[in-house]
């Protein structure tokens, strides 16, 4: 783990957790001194859809690739809110968060993930698959 002079690889994780501990604590214990308004009805129709969304996420990054599971992600997360507005604006923003998700993390900080997963192959070149 290492000290605070020299740290190790476990040292961050472990001062990390343990400060979120901390305050995770003080939370718990405020929650039963102060008094507060009741906690309302669960919001199951955000719950689903973005637990939706996740595990299309999952599912879909090795057959499909980013290109097929970043959008289902967010598509299926954003049906959760009322507010979502779905045009050629929100097309262009998710093409745009698409393009900027596979420069950054596959591209530039080399995430081994596909862009094209297997549902892909014969399609489009070898090269674009990562």
């Amino acid at each position: 783990m290492g000290a605070a002079s020299r740290m190790g690889p476990g040292y961050f994780p472990i001062v990390l957790a343990s400060v979120l501990g901390v305050f995770g604590m003080i939370s718990i214990i405020r929650s039963f001194v102060s008094e507060g308004s009741k906690v309302g009805d669960l919001a199951w129709k955000p719950l689903l859809c973005i637990t939706a969304g996740a595990l299309a996420f999952g599912l879909l990054v090795t057959p499909g690739g980013l290109v097929l599971a970043l959008p289902a992600l967010v598509l299926l997360a954003a049906m959760g809110s009322a507010e979502s507005v779905y045009d050629t604006r929100s097309l262009l923003v998710l093409i745009g968060l698409t393009a900027f998700c596979i420069l950054v993390f596959v591209k530039g900080l080399g995430v081994p993930m596909p862009i094209f997963g297997s549902w892909f192959e014969g399609i489009v070149p070898p090269t674009w698959q990562r």
